[in-house]
């Protein structure tokens, strides 16, 4: 018999990289240098995961649409100031690499953009142990299925064998949306009562807690 899981798909920021607090700190930074009222912590948080159009929308819902560039851009500069100093949470990397150790194939998606994804893996060092990604300005943002369903293809395998980890309910919702199991992280940016809501799998209060899980797995 084979093993439960053959794809497990990771998201990135909240998830295997401890940068909240950044995105949460950058939207609202871009949002006062523009004269906008900023969105509540609750609120940025809440939006981290999605393509960064769809974040504003949802972050700064008054906002006129033709002014969701220049407040993309302030963004992107406040983050890209800091993102050198964001660190993984702690065993994010021993874990990723007991997992290809064990041959998993292993894969990202990401509310991030391609060109900010391959700076996240610079930085960490962790880009080579994983087979595939998939971003937002390749996809349709989460929770649609897209970024699944084109992993899925590439590697071949069945909703059935796939697992995606996440720490927000954008991330379950499209594990949901796509056909596939799901765990919860509980360290990110989405408070877990909002996560065990989407009845994932096991809902993790850290990364030794999500490593153990995953070792108990046949």
């Amino acid at each position: 018999m084979g093993r439960r899981f053959e794809l497990i798909v990771f998201d990135w920021d909240g998830t295997l990289m401890d940068s909240t607090g950044a995105i949460v700190d950058s939207i609202q930074a871009a949002a006062i240098e523009l004269g906008i009222e900023p969105p509540s912590d609750e609120r940025a948080s809440h939006i981290i995961g999605l393509g960064l159009i769809d974040a504003l929308r949802h972050a700064l819902p008054d906002l006129p649409a033709e002014r969701y560039q220049d407040v993309a851009q302030r963004y992107r500069a406040h983050y890209m100031a800091r993102d050198h100093d964001l660190l993984l949470f702690e065993g994010a990397e021993a874990l990723i690499d007991e997992l290809a150790a064990a041959g998993y194939m292993l894969a990202v998606a990401t509310g991030k953009t391609r060109k900010g994804l391959d700076r996240a893996f610079d930085v960490s060092g962790l880009g080579s142990r994983f087979h595939a990604s998939r971003c937002a300005d390749e996809c349709h943002s989460k929770p649609h299925p897209q970024m699944l369903e084109e992993l899925m293809d590439e590697f071949g395998v069945e909703p059935g064998v796939t697992l995606m980890i996440g720490d927000t309910t954008h991330d379950l919702l499209m594990a949901r949306n796509a056909g596939v199991a799901a765990l919860g992280v509980a360290y990110g940016a989405h408070p877990r009562a909002n996560l065990e809501a989407q009845a994932p799998l096991f809902c993790a209060a850290n990364v030794a807690e999500l490593a153990a899980w995953l070792r108990q797995q046949p």
